[in-house]
């Protein structure tokens, strides 16, 4: 399954992109603006069937799943 996660910061992203266990083809990239504008920058990957969200990443804004109809957040931060 395809994923995105947006982030509040380019620090952020590159620290998910490295560290975060149970992902395959991390790629930073543009975000869509339909997304977010926030920083500027995501992360798209590939999410295997034990991947989760790490608790220490206070960086991540949200992290949506690519639908054939669009995108659905199945993560978002508390404001």
């Amino acid at each position: 399954m395809q994923y995105i996660a947006t982030f509040y910061s380019h620090f952020g992203a590159i620290r998910f992109k490295k560290e975060t266990r149970g992902i395959t083809s991390p790629r930073l990239m543009p975000v869509p603006r339909n997304l977010s504008s926030s920083c500027g920058t995501c992360v798209r990957f590939i999410g295997s069937d034990d991947w989760s969200i790490p608790e220490d990443m206070d960086e991540i804004e949200q992290i949506v799943k690519e639908t054939a109809k669009g995108y659905e957040v199945i993560y978002k931060a508390a404001d």
